[in-house]
This record gives C-alpha cells, structure tokens and sequence, in this order.
C-alpha cells in the first residue's frame, strides 16, 4: 500500500495537536495502552506500531501488549487500566454504545473529574491520528 500524501508536511501545525495530549494527568504508560487499544479498534496499523514500540520504551512488557487486544480476558492489567481500556473503547466505538453508563461509572471509580476529561481528550486524540493515518494509506516502516 502506498502512502497518499505526508500530512506531517502537508500541515506542520497539525502536529500540535499530540504535544497538548502529553503534558496530560494520564500516566504515560497507560496513555500508550489507550493509544494502542483505539488503534487496533480503527484499524491503523501505523499508530498501533507506533505506540506498541512507544510503550516498550517505557517499560511495557510484551506479553502485556499481545494481551491488549483480548485486556477482558486477561489479568495482566490493574482496575485502572481496565477502567481505561473500557472508556477508550465506549469513546472510541460511540456511534454503538454512546458510552454507557456503567462504563462511565467504572472509570469515575480509577479517575477524577479532570483525569477522564483527560483521558477522553486522548482516546480522542488518538482517534484522530487514525484517521488521518489509515485515510492517507501510512504504514509502519521496517
């Protein structure tokens, strides 16, 4: 698959937008789990590389991130990031579950007020990064 256009050069202030969502209240660790999680969801596999490779750096284990995929099934990952990983995925697939309440209940338990404002401006984020990403055909490089 070739690559549509370089929307990094095409606009350079676009670029922005990811430097607001590191300076959030999240923890990075957990910000590359929900980055990885809402990428496999959308289907990108540029930023689910990306992240995967971001959150080794950080420490993540890989069985960890094999597991991301099937986190229900898995007891690998803390109440926190399982709150996490359920509100990124409500966020991310909005149009089928418009985020149901006992989701949001789950995550006010791990988060704050402005933890999951936090938090959602980073599902949505990254949300956006794939959609520029698989609408202009970016893939991992080698």
């Amino acid at each position: 698959m070739n690559a549509r256009l370089d929307y990094y050069s095409a606009s350079p202030k676009a670029i922005a937008l990811e430097a607001l969502t590191s300076d959030l209240s999240i923890e990075p660790a957990l910000l590359h789990l929900i980055k990885i999680r809402a990428s496999q969801l959308n289907g990108c596999a540029f930023c689910t590389d990306m992240h995967s490779v971001d959150a080794r750096r950080f420490g993540e284990s890989d069985r960890r991130l094999y597991a991301i995929v099937v986190w229900r099934d898995s007891n690998f990952f803390n109440p926190r990031e399982r709150a996490a990983l359920a509100w990124t995925e409500a966020v991310t697939l909005l149009s089928e579950s418009h985020v149901p309440d006992d989701v949001y209940a789950l995550a006010r338990e791990q988060f704050s007020e402005g933890e999951l404002v936090d938090l959602t401006m980073a599902v949505s984020t990254i949300n956006s990064w794939n959609r520029l990403a698989v609408s202009f055909r970016q893939t991992p490089s080698d």
